[in-house]
């Protein structure tokens, strides 16, 4: 009886991240070039003096899509991005994996899994690799952890 009810539980949840995954933005393109895609925002980064974030990720993953949903719709968040960062969807899938551009950053991926962010200053340096596990609270994200670890790469004015 117990395993019955646990396989229907995990049925359920499963069917509740398919339907709240079809609803979120899907902002990974497995079809870009990736690494001239960076190379151009390092062009924008220093004419704009910020800095780069790459949210490495794919549209299959629902905490990389979740992430991008939150920053987003909660206006402090897009505000601190929008101000001091270029933020590109670095895409990780079966049919485009970037393997060159992510070997050129270390292969985070491998060591936290996605999302997983990295964080370049605007000459295309990187100064930081993220764990976004440490950003999560619950289901989400938590608005002071997202909010520091934000504001501490920002480029210096």
């Amino acid at each position: 009886m117990v395993e019955s009810d646990s396989l229907a539980i995990l049925e359920a949840k499963k069917k509740a991240a398919a339907e709240e995954k079809a609803k979120l933005p899907k902002p990974y393109n497995d079809k870009e070039d990736a690494e001239a895609k960076i190379a151009e925002l390092v062009k924008q980064a220093q004419a704009e003096n910020k800095n780069i974030i790459l949210q490495a990720g794919g549209n299959w993953c629902i905490w990389c899509l979740r992430f991008n949903n939150y920053v987003q719709t909660t206006p402090e968040l897009k505000e601190i991005v929008d101000k001091n960062y270029l933020y590109y969807h670095l895409n990780y899938s079966p049919e485009n994996k970037n393997e060159k551009v992510f070997a050129k950053y270390g292969n985070p991926g491998e060591k936290f899994g996605y999302p997983v962010f990295i964080v370049l200053d605007k000459n295309g340096k990187q100064i930081h690799t993220q764990d976004s596990a440490i950003l999560e609270d619950g289901k989400g994200y938590s608005l002071e952890k997202v909010k520091d670890f934000f504001t501490k790469f920002a480029p210096k004015s």
